[in-house]
């Protein structure tokens, strides 16, 4: 089935490099292309900046890197991004979008977990992470370690973007319909509201009494391009519960825990984590809100998965509870069905998840 409107899919990410609507300074990786989105990778160069901008209307970002780089770095070899700093990078990938695509960005679910701010810029920006429709230039990626230092190199795959035709969200009957039909959280009675599919923390601690863990700070670099490379009680304090199914939050800590459902994304939708109502908690959820098709999906090996949350809190300490909200997800059509789904097509490492550490620690 293909629609007029909705997210795209592999294939037409694929078709956007031989129209010349992708480009590249060089070839694309084996895996570069996802179900419902595209890897970004970075440039030969960063360039260090006092701090995070907003180029403006009529305004390029290498005019404003001119004036506020403070320093220049070689990735070619890779080099270390220290914590704290704000970092710009050229990407490999340019855009020279049709009138009727537009995008948006998120970081890698890896690059979340990691706690590495990132985000997309495009000349004359407005908004971070959002690239207009039509858009044709250069595309930047703003990179700020916030936990741990982090070695990084040119080809290095931070952040990933999503391309989409008109306009592609479900409204709240659509998916009360999607989930009766689907079960896209295992919730007997899902809350649907602001557009989105609420999901819960989990802090009940299964079998061991894991609740999470909380980023160590003085630790040594990360490596983002290689797995398994670490132990994870050189970068993580586990945390267990102790009967009281809570959690303080310390204000700029940094938390990796678990929703109470599982998350099923149907081959024909894609899902987005939306930033959370500062309304309802001082706290901000899940860097990384990109859920491809099959995700959880039983026929991609999923049976199910729960999300993973970045989760910091901001100004004041702040105390979560087992089954408390912390955010919700948004479902888009697709295009059409991808060639590949995520998990078992794609050996995804975080199909049929709980709660998991990124693919750097072992």
């Amino acid at each position: 089935m293909t629609r007029d409107s909705g997210i795209l899919a592999d294939s037409d990410i694929a078709a956007l490099f031989e129209t010349g609507a992708l480009t590249s300074a060089r070839a694309l990786d084996h895996d570069q292309i996802q179900p419902a989105s595209l890897d970004l990778r970075l440039g030969s160069k960063a360039y260090r900046v006092r701090a995070s901008f907003m180029p403006g209307p009529e305004t390029p970002v290498a005019k404003k890197l001119e004036r506020l780089k403070l320093h220049e770095i070689d990735l070619r070899e890779g080099a270390v991004l220290e914590t704290g700093c704000v970092y710009i990078v050229p990407l490999l990938e340019g855009l020279a979008l049709p009138p009727e695509l537009s995008a948006s960005a998120n970081p890698k679910s890896s690059t979340g977990r990691l706690d590495i701010f990132t985000r997309v810029i495009t000349d004359n920006a407005q908004e971070f992470d959002k690239v207009p429709a039509g858009y044709q230039g250069p595309l930047y990626l703003e990179v700020s370690p916030r936990t741990f230092p982090i070695v990084a190199r040119t080809g290095s795959r931070l952040s990933q973007i999503r391309f989409r035709k008109g306009g592609s969200q479900l409204n709240e009957a659509e998916l009360g319909a999607l989930h009766t039909a689907e079960t896209l959280v295992a919730s007997a009675t899902p809350n649907i509201s602001n557009g989105g599919i609420a999901l819960s923390i989990d802090l009940s601690g299964g079998e061991n009494g894991l609740i999470g863990y909380r980023g160590k700070h003085h630790t040594s670099v990360v490596d983002v391009d290689k797995r398994a490379q670490h132990d994870v009680l050189d970068f993580w304090e586990p945390i267990y519960d102790r009967g009281h199914r809570e959690l303080v939050l310390d204000p700029d800590e940094f938390y990796i825990l678990v929703s109470q459902e599982a998350v099923h994304v149907p081959p024909l939708y894609a899902a987005e984590m939306t930033p959370f109502d500062p309304l309802v908690g001082e706290f901000r959820v899940h860097y990384a809100g990109f859920f491809d098709p099959g995700f959880g999906n039983v026929s991609a090996g999923g049976q199910g998965s729960r999300a993973v949350l970045e989760v910091r809190s901001h100004e004041v300490p702040f105390i979560l509870e087992h089954g408390q909200i912390v955010g919700r997800l948004i479902y888009e059509h697709m295009l059409k069905r991808p060639k590949a789904l995520y998990g078992s097509d794609l050996g995804s490492h975080y199909q049929a998840q709980g709660l998991k550490l990124s693919k750097h620690f072992r």
